[in-house]
């Protein structure tokens, strides 16, 4: 007689279920993060999750990986933007602007990751490059099309921009996110050339 054992899982299926839970945990854990910082119990992420801590751990061994990985998601979110912004918008300026808005909210939201940046900690170093390195093209291909438009002058370069708004963004006490907005906006309508 033959006993009844469980079908093993084609490796497949287990790949797209270790997929989705990777995803799933880094969408809690960037949502978490926007809360309570970088430096939130990993529990609050698993909990938000739905999974357990070792499955925390068991795709990200390091706190380190993890925050890299949430930062780099939003970090190809956000870059992935701009071609599909200058293609769907009415002007390429119209495209900085909402590029620009996406960029304050990816900036306002990462509450602790200045402190997490300055840790030493080995596994979060090349962070700031990927944003440099990712982002500042990204912008440049919008500014790019707003200077061959006429729509803004040509001395603006994208990391400068960057690093304005970046400046605008960091919030406080009596500094939030609808003033960094509103700053931002009112930098961008000082790059902008009017006729």
């Amino acid at each position: 007689m033959q006993e009844d054992r469980p079908v093993p899982e084609p490796l497949g299926v287990r790949q797209a279920r270790a997929q989705r839970t990777r995803e799933a945990v880094v969408a809690a854990a960037a949502a978490v993060f926007v809360d309570q910082g970088v430096q939130a119990p990993i529990r609050d992420i698993a909990e938000r999750a739905g999974v357990g801590v070792g499955t925390i751990y068991r795709h990200f061994p390091t706190r380190a990986d993890l925050v890299t990985a949430v930062y780099r998601h939003q970090i190809d979110t956000c870059s992935a933007l701009a071609p599909r912004l200058l293609a769907e918008s009415a002007s390429p300026y119209t495209a900085l602007t909402r590029w620009a808005d996406a960029f304050v909210e990816f900036l306002v939201t990462k509450h602790g990751l200045g402190a997490a940046l300055g840790s030493g900690d080995p596994g979060l170093e090349n962070l700031h490059g990927l944003m440099l390195d990712t982002l500042v093209p990204a912008c440049a291909t919008l500014l790019d099309a707003c200077t061959a438009a006429g729509e803004t002058h040509p001395d603006v370069t994208a990391y400068t921009l960057m690093r304005a708004i970046g400046n605008l963004c960091i919030t406080g006490p009596d500094y939030d996110r609808t003033d960094a907005r509103r700053m931002v906006a009112a930098l961008l309508a000082g790059v902008r050339r009017t006729a």
